[in-house]
């Protein structure tokens, strides 16, 4: 198997154990809270944040075997495509679906912050060895 694909697969793996402890602890603590049908919003919220995540690796890996220019603009590209799908999930997400509660906006931001922060320190700690 090559490299680039094993980096790809563990990626994965990482965040889809991050999804699911993130799953876990929300149902813990809604349990724990006695708060009824936010646990429907967080699954609905934590696999569309796991599919952009996602995504996002298959474009970075995809550059990683490339020459360094392509490396840059597959790393700018990933970061870009990250950012646009989650501005559109924002707009759906508040607008569209109306879930504009208290409860639901700071679902969606401890969400985005926490996948936004695990994507780049995987794309940081990919980098690491390589040099733009």
């Amino acid at each position: 198997m090559k490299p680039q694909v094993k980096s790809l697969f563990r990626n994965i793996l990482y965040i889809i154990a991050l999804s699911l402890f993130i799953l876990s602890a929300g149902y813990i603590i809604i349990l724990q809270a006695g708060i009824a049908g936010n646990f429907k919003e967080l699954t609905i919220l934590t696999i569309v944040f796991l599919f952009i995540c996602i995504v996002s690796f298959v474009i970075f890996q995809r550059g990683q075997s490339k020459d360094p220019q392509s490396q840059t603009l597959h790393t700018l590209v990933s970061v870009s495509v990250k950012l646009l799908l989650e501005m559109v999930l924002a707009l759906l997400w508040f607008f569209a679906a109306k879930k504009t509660s208290s409860e639901s906006v700071f679902m969606f931001f401890i969400l985005y912050l926490t996948f936004s922060l695990f994507s780049v320190l995987l794309i940081l700690k990919t980098l690491k060895n390589k040099s733009l």
